[in-house]
Order: C-alpha cells, then structure tokens, then sequence
C-alpha cells in the first residue's frame, strides 16, 4: 500500500493548468466518489473518431466576469447520483490539478453547480493514492485573497 504524500483540509485552493484556472476553491468530499467541477453551455461533438466536449465555467462563485471556455476530449460518460438523491448522466474529462507543490491527474465530471456553495468536488478517487484529508482543517496548502486570485487570472488570458 502506498503512503500519501501530503494531507488537504477540508477547503483547499487547487488550479487547472490545462482548463487555464489558476485558483478554484475546492470542497474536499470522501462521499463523493469522483470530482466534479460547475460547467454550463456542455455540448458534445465528435472529430475524427474522438469525442469532445465543450463547455464554460465561471470558476468563482459570485464572479460571472472571471469565466473560461474549455474543451476537451471526453473519457467516459457516468451516471453520477446527486447530493439530493438525482440521478444524471455526465461527461468526464481527465486533467492535470496542482495542490500546494503537487501535481496530478483527475478525472472531473461536468455539471452546474451555480446553486451549490462550491465550484468544484474533490472526490475520493482523484486524493486516495496522494493524500489524506484533515476534516478539522482548512487551506493546508495556502488561503487566497481576493487581489492574489483576480491577479492570478489577469496573468492568464481567457
């Protein structure tokens, strides 16, 4: 059995690389089997064998003028069970997160959370190989101001 490397809190500032965020806060959920991220406009298409989706996200909550328009080749589709019992069929994309100094691959299912009071859900599998979750802890891996996340996307063009 492998040991983790390092331990979340319950809250922790993550980035995207390849969906170009910098900052998103992230609700860490062992419930939750897979990570979920808030994703609207989701259209699927298909290229040369390969399917896609294309989607936007507005990876702050309260903040509509900070968004990304995203695509990405699909890994699979699950039906996914909702906090209030609904069953829904999701898109799932694979990317690489950056957690404090340490980078891995997660697989994200799509869906909008614009009424949920987190942009995105680390779920179990994307941390049990890598970490271990202090649920009396927040922001293990340093807390955000305002001025560091608006300055972290004006340094990344949308």
């Amino acid at each position: 059995m492998a040991f983790p490397k390092f331990v979340v809190g319950w809250l922790e500032w993550v980035a995207l690389p390849d969906l170009q965020v910098p900052a998103i806060r992230a609700k860490i959920d062992t419930g939750a089997k897979t990570s979920s991220i808030h994703a609207y406009n989701i259209k699927m298409s298909r290229r040369e064998g390969q399917t896609n989706v294309a989607f936007d996200l507005h990876p702050i909550r309260g903040n509509h003028t900070i968004s990304r328009h995203c695509e990405m080749p699909v890994i699979d589709k699950r039906v996914v069970k909702s906090s209030s019992g609904d069953r829904e069929k999701r898109p799932v994309i694979l990317t690489k997160m950056k957690i404090g100094g340490f980078t891995m691959d997660i697989e994200l299912n799509l869906t909008n959370r614009d009424t949920m009071g987190y942009r995105m859900l680390l779920g179990r599998e994307a941390l049990r190989l890598f970490a271990l979750v202090n649920p009396a802890s927040a922001y293990l891996h340093g807390k955000l101001s305002t001025a560091t996340i608006l300055k972290r996307y004006q340094d990344i063009p949308s």
